[in-house]
């Protein structure tokens, strides 16, 4: 077996606190914020999509174009987190937290300016990508505060922030009722806040490993470890998963069920609240069983329920059953993905490793949209899309029962 997977999850020279030590008041604090943080960004991050029919009616988008829209702040976002995170591992979360979300503020902003040209929103979409960086932010603070014992559920909880999506298809399309212009305000001064929360309350372990390597070689270390790109792989489906369907949930229950966009954003953010709820669960469980056995179920259970869909059954009550069932999956499976991570990675690589998953995982969201608008364009149906679904989640679900259940658990 690879050397990479074999290691100890706690090396010797490791500053994390020990599996028996409880967490302190600070860890907590952190974990709090990180949290927030975490779910207002996304929040930014998803601003386009709950709106997405609005533009397409207004500047004229065919379903493919109107699907590259959603899909660019996603490609940005989950590229951005592979430097994020590495430059986390350097200069730490009290720097960056606050730093991205402030930065974030701008994109946000810029949305006012460009909603009646396509290619203005393309551009702003792109540096909107920013907001879904501060994953790679949040997850190494978090690992540096928590024994290895609680990480799976502490970063399950901070997982739970990805329920800035959830907060977005449902708020953003309301808020808007009261002026085009209100929900990109409204994210904007959030953003402010927190950011100013952040550079007071957000802090660094006092033990943190400072990397004293360059950005090339921490980011060349972790791509080298063959779990890197396992781990890419697994979180590529789970919470690649969760990313499309937040981002094109809302297209879809809109194209194939008729509804009003008020009413798809309402049932794509009950989808995205189910996954934000099972994903701790997916951490809690992994500390108790292993996670590749956690992972397996949960994938499997994606599967199922993806082929359930791909017979395009009535929404009530068989595809709201089976889109939730499914939502349910992928949120357990993210978790526990997450739990290996923190498992089989040093802590000062935790950053670099952190983004290169979370980058993939963020690729996972990107293409289906497209695949999904390609195929609804050329098919007038959406079958094939869920069926290539079922197929991934089902490899994904072999991968980790046979392959990764061999990573030894830690603490």
């Amino acid at each position: 077996m690879n050397s990479a997977v074999k290691q100890s999850p706690e090396p010797p020279d490791a500053p994390a606190p020990t599996a028996a030590a409880a967490p302190s008041a600070a860890a907590y604090r952190n974990l709090v914020m990180a949290t927030i943080g975490f779910a207002l960004t996304f929040w930014a991050w998803n601003l386009i999509a709950p709106m997405s029919g609005d533009y397409k009616d207004r500047l004229g988008l065919s379903s493919f174009q109107q699907s590259f829209l959603v899909a660019v702040p996603v490609l940005v976002g989950s590229l951005g987190r592979i430097p994020v995170g590495a430059l986390t591992d350097k200069h730490g979360a009290k720097l960056m937290f606050p730093l991205v979300s402030a930065l974030t503020i701008v994109p946000v902003l810029l949305l006012i300016p460009a909603k009646n040209s396509y290619g203005a929103m393309i551009a702003v979409g792109f540096l909107l990508g920013l907001g879904g960086t501060t994953f790679a932010i949040g997850v190494p603070l978090v690992n540096s505060w928590f024994p290895p014992a609680r990480r799976g559920f502490a970063l399950g909880v901070f997982g739970m922030g990805m329920g800035g999506v959830a907060l977005s298809g449902y708020f953003t399309p309301r808020i808007a009722k009261h002026g085009d212009n209100l929900p990109f305000l409204v994210v904007a001064g959030a953003l402010v806040v927190f950011a100013l929360l952040a550079a007071v309350l957000v802090s660094d372990h006092p033990d943190r490993k400072v990397p004293t390597d360059t950005l090339a070689h921490r980011l060349g270390g972790a791509a080298k470890l063959r779990v890197t790109w396992e781990l890419s792989a697994l979180y590529a489906i789970g919470f690649g998963g969760i990313v499309a369907f937040g981002v094109y949930l809302p297209t879809y229950l809109k194209t194939w069920y008729e509804m009003s966009p008020t009413e798809a954003g309402t049932k794509a953010a009950g989808f995205a609240l189910v996954t934000v709820v099972f994903r701790p669960i997916g951490g809690w469980l992994s500390d108790r069983v292993h996670p590749a056995l956690v992972t397996a179920g949960a994938l499997l259970l994606a599967a199922l329920m993806a082929v359930v869909q791909a017979f395009e059954p009535p929404l009530n009550p068989i595809g709201t059953i089976a889109l939730l069932a499914m939502a349910a999956g992928l949120g357990t499976a993210s978790g526990s993905v997450f739990a290996l991570v923190s498992q089989v990675t040093p802590q000062p690589k935790v950053g670099s490793v952190t983004g290169i998953v979370g980058a993939m995982g963020g690729l996972g969201g990107f293409v289906p949209p497209l695949v999904m608008g390609a195929i609804y364009s050329a098919k007038d149906s959406y079958a094939i899309g869920f069926m290539l679904l079922s197929d991934l989640a089902l490899a994904g679900c072999v991968y980790a029962y046979g392959r990764m259940r061999n990573v030894r658990r830690g603490g």
